[in-house]
């Protein structure tokens, strides 16, 4: 199906846009020496252009790799390295009592449960966003959720570090 186009894009406030860029600004922020980067802005100008489902946890991911090749393009300029680990985020939910990682939009569209997870490259938590959007979920739900999210993010983090090999 088609999604709905954004707002800023004509020129319009978009909240819905806007609570993405804030969420991935906290999410690189989580992972920048703010004070080996002192006087810089950076700024990153990051679109998801096709996805099937969790648009805002592949941001997140590809605004992170976009974030490591900015400060590498001046790697010069840093006393110190700014980047202190990586980060990266899946999403995860219940669609039909089952948990699942990465939901497709047929998923999320029908998902009891929709949780966005963040975490960095040494698997600790740096966002979760998770709500019943159908039948409520408990502790063991959650925990197999977060245990997925773990799997999952250490599969793009391995993804993000080869990018940088190459």
């Amino acid at each position: 199906g088609q999604r709905k186009a954004r707002e800023a894009r004509m020129g319009k406030p978009d909240s819905r846009g806007l609570e993405i860029s804030r969420l991935i600004g906290r999410c690189l922020r989580s992972v920048v020496d703010m004070k080996a980067i002192k006087d810089c802005t950076v700024w990153l100008d990051c679109d998801v252009l096709q996805a099937d489902g969790g648009t805002r946890t592949a941001a997140i991911s590809g605004a992170y790799v976009a974030l490591r090749d900015a400060l590498e393009s001046k790697r010069k300029r840093w006393a110190k390295w700014p980047l202190t680990n990586s980060i990266a985020g899946v999403s995860v939910g219940v669609v039909n009592g089952d948990v699942v990682l990465d939901l497709d939009y047929a998923e999320d569209s029908r998902a009891d449960v929709d949780c966005n997870v963040a975490m960095n490259g040494d698997a600790k938590m740096v966002e979760i966003q998770g709500s019943a959007e159908g039948e409520p979920f408990d502790d063991q739900q959650f925990a197999e959720m977060l245990r997925l999210a773990r799997l999952g993010i250490a599969d793009i983090t391995r993804m993000q570090h080869l990018a940088f090999e190459s």
